[in-house]
């Protein structure tokens, strides 16, 4: 049985379908004898062309969908029925329905979007908060907020693989538009086809979106407005209202609060529209881990890399807090972050050089940075205690002050 038995021989309605699709179709006929299949029986001939799923570009057209789990071939629709009704203007009518027709919505995303577990993840700070967030299903969008490096991001992936939650992750950046993140048409198997963002994927999908660097974005990320509701989006450029299903939300994560960077720090980040700000309800300050947390997470991380050795942590997150600390009272411009140290322990792990590692990964900050940095780690793996070096620290800025008293007079 082929396409057109379906069609009395009118195989008009073919050039509606490329030679792949009609293809499928005909196998299906082949098959099953019918033009109305299961979502099963659609896979069953998938496997046949070496796909896992049945085809995005049938499943994903409403026109096709006559129930649940249920859809009809392409085999007489609305191209052939327009066709044979006006019959003087055939010709200029199809071309128009075919490039209707070839707009169908596609998805880029099949199989398991599920994260996998970090077997090295060590949880701190608001993790069981967002986790508990997440395990909800519930709609309430999270803004996270802190330095750079200190787990945001991968706190929000863990939580999802642990409630085995569907993520999808979107990198924020000054050039997003409506277009990245609702959609657009794209040019697919030489048919312009419209192509779901991940925005209106995870909507769908119930899954947990995350929209990481947010306070990157410029005032074109306002088209999130209506989502950030609750109440889905009128996506115009396809006619179409997308409710969002169970379990869809939004997490947010950004460097700042979304009111800029005025010492410059985080160059790039912009003030966020207040209204939208206001959509999120919740909004968690993520801080670099405590001492005890962070020397398991580089001790794990050494570990894993077959370079264990609970004192080389040790002495780096002792290093990594005391600059920290300096950092916050002005002391130095630059901080060693969490994700830092995740550098270096791998480092050691390949040059098997504690010092080494040290210096290549400090490589990014200027010259006297640097090398003050590296003279700290220094006299830390030397045995001197982080009391006798923050005490050191302490007479140091006295004896700056005092001289700068003394340079005034």
């Amino acid at each position: 049985m082929k396409f057109n038995d379906f069609n009395n021989g009118d195989t008009k309605t073919m050039k509606s379908l490329n030679d792949k699709q009609s293809k499928f179709v005909n196998a299906c006929l082949d098959k099953y004898g019918k033009d109305t299949l299961t979502i099963h029986e659609l896979k069953e001939v998938a496997s046949t062309f070496g796909m896992k799923y049945a085809p995005q570009w049938l499943v994903k057209n409403p026109a096709n969908k006559v129930g649940r789990a249920l859809f009809k071939l392409p085999t007489d629709g609305e191209i052939t029925e327009t066709t044979k009704s006006v019959a003087p203007q055939t010709q200029k009518i199809e071309n128009t329905e075919t490039k209707h027709e070839a707009a169908y919505v596609v998805s880029s995303l099949t199989g398991d979007i599920i994260p996998e577990k970090d077997p090295n993840f060590v949880n701190f700070g608001d993790y069981s908060s967002v986790k508990s967030i997440i395990a909800s299903k519930k709609f309430y969008p999270i803004f996270i907020t802190g330095l750079s490096g200190n787990g945001k991001t991968l706190g929000v992936t863990q939580a999802c693989a642990e409630k085995k939650r569907e993520m999808i992750r979107v990198n924020i950046t000054i050039e997003t538009d409506e277009d990245d993140l609702l959609g657009g048409y794209r040019l697919r198997d030489g048919q312009t086809v419209w192509q779901n963002g991940p925005v209106i994927e995870a909507m769908e999908r119930g899954a947990v979106l995350l929209l990481d660097e947010i306070d990157l974005a410029s005032n074109k990320i306002m088209c999130l407005q209506p989502i950030l509701e609750g109440n889905g989006v009128f996506v115009k450029k396809i006619n179409k209202f997308v409710k969002p299903a169970l379990g869809f939300t939004v997490v947010a994560t950004a460097n700042t609060k979304g009111k800029g960077s005025e010492d410059g720090q985080f160059i790039g980040t912009n003030v966020l529209n207040e209204a939208f700000l206001e959509r999120f309800p919740i909004t968690f300050e993520q801080k670099y881990p405590s001492v005890k947390i962070e020397t398991k997470i580089i001790s794990n991380m050494l570990e894993s890399e077959n370079a264990k050795d609970d004192e080389y942590a040790s002495n780096l997150v002792n290093w990594a807090d005391i600059i920290r600390k300096t950092y916050s009272e002005g002391g130095v411009d630059e901080i060693i972050s969490t994700r830092r140290l995740v550098h270096i322990a791998k480092a050691y792990s390949i040059f098997k050089n504690k010092l080494k590692a040290v210096e290549v990964c400090t490589n990014r900050f200027d010259d006297d940075t640097k090398q003050s940095f590296i003279d700290l780690y220094t006299k830390i793996d030397s045995g001197v205690s982080v009391e006798e070096l923050m005490n050191q620290n302490n007479q140091d800025e006295i004896a700056d002050e005092v001289e700068a008293d003394e340079d005034i007079i």
